[in-house]
């Protein structure tokens, strides 16, 4: 029972070793073999070159009027009427409420009547020093009549200075009673109705926001923010001139705002609660189509990333280690580089570190190959619809 499995035992051998000849006669390299037993493996690839990319950052955002003006009286009553659409344009200087003025025009008139008085007891006062100055000078009244009449003369001076205040305060108060707009704007609604006691400054009545133009606060992530300075001063990441990036707004339905602004503040300071610093942006807004308290995001440009290079998206694959591609190394064989990404450009994406000026990125064919796989590469052929390179670094 054991002697026929001896001729058995010697024909397993030569039947393997047959077709693995057969299998390399039928590889690639020669007609009928699966592509890369035996055989390079057809890729395409891409000779990549250090470019100046532009830059895009995406943050949430809110807007916020350019100026917001809290709207009080000034003074203590009942109001009387409201003189203006909630919710409409208003202009700088324009009546928006009237505080009843009866009790403010009784005390204007009051203290004209005091000024009156001080008036007639100044130059009633000062005719009586001017009579008793010569009758001085021949001796024919004392030297203390002449100072009691010139002391009158200075006490009713002051009373009527004072006077004049009162009635200068008098008036102000009565001018109060119309509360005007201090800068133009949407008004909101109003927060008290008529026959409201308003007790001066105290009491918030509305809002004004001027809209035109706009600003947008949005927060950098405080970790983020450090990463970009660390590239900017390692000098692969330039800013726009100024420190100023063109802002374009997208709306809440997905469309883009038709006017871009610029960003003109940046908050030195990290907030405690969120983590980030506050940045702001001034946008144009004639149409008044952006309004106070909109959630938007906002997309930064201007920046341009410096040495980097740009490939297909498909050419960047996951390791345990990290991402990595396949370039075309010495003999023609697959060699694995790991690499550092950063946003898109277009269609592909941005790699800031682990490759060389001419390597071979291996874009097509990744999937069949392993570290050392000898390959026979074609130049990837330029894909329609693909965005047109920018300029090159230095150039």
């Amino acid at each position: 029972m054991i002697a026929p499995l001896f001729p058995l035992r010697r024909a397993l051998p030569l039947a393997f070793a047959a077709l693995a000849l057969a299998a390399c006669g039928k590889g690639e390299g020669g007609p009928g073999g699966p592509a890369g037993f035996g055989g390079p493996v057809p890729v395409s690839v891409l000779a990549v070159q250090p470019e100046a990319l532009p830059v895009s950052l995406e943050y949430a955002a809110q807007t916020l009027g350019s100026r917001e003006v809290e709207v009080r009286a000034r003074v203590t009553g009942i109001l009387l009427r409201r003189n203006y659409k909630e919710g409409g344009l208003v202009k700088a200087g324009q009546s928006l409420f009237t505080i009843d003025p009866a009790p403010f025009e009784a005390a204007a008139a009051k203290a004209e009547a005091d000024v009156a008085a001080a008036e007639a007891r100044h130059t009633q006062a000062r005719r009586d020093a001017g009579r008793l100055k010569p009758l001085l000078e021949t001796r024919a009244v004392s030297q203390k009549e002449y100072d009691d009449a010139a002391s009158a003369e200075a006490i009713t001076g002051a009373d009527l200075q004072a006077a004049r205040a009162r009635l200068k305060e008098a008036r102000l108060n009565l001018g109060w009673t119309k509360v005007e707009a201090p800068i133009g704007g949407l008004a909101s609604r109003s927060l008290k109705s008529e026959g409201s006691l308003v007790s001066g400054p105290d009491v918030l009545l509305t809002t004004v926001s001027q809209t035109d133009p706009m600003h947008v606060l949005f927060g950098i992530a405080d970790n983020e923010r450090l990463k970009l300075r660390q590239e900017a001063e390692a000098g692969r990441l330039r800013w726009p001139e100024g420190g100023r990036f063109t802002v374009t707004v997208r709306l809440a339905d997905g469309s883009d705002y038709a006017r871009t602004g610029a960003t003109d503040f940046a908050d030195v300071r990290i907030s405690r609660d969120t983590g980030t610093s506050e940045v702001r942006a001034e946008i144009p807004n004639p149409d008044l189509l952006l309004k106070p308290g909109q959630f938007v995001r906002v997309k930064l440009t201007g920046a341009t990333r410096e040495g980097a290079f740009r490939i297909p998206q498909r050419a960047v694959l996951e390791g345990p280690q990290g991402k990595f591609v396949y370039v075309v190394g010495k003999d023609n064989k697959a060699e694995m580089k790991k690499v550092e990404v950063s946003d898109w450009s277009g269609g592909d994406i941005v790699v800031t570190g682990g490759l060389a000026a001419g390597d071979q990125v291996i874009v097509d064919g990744v999937l069949k190959l392993g570290p050392g796989a000898p390959v026979q590469a074609t130049p990837l052929k330029e894909e329609a619809g693909a965005a047109p390179a920018p300029a090159k670094a230095g150039g």
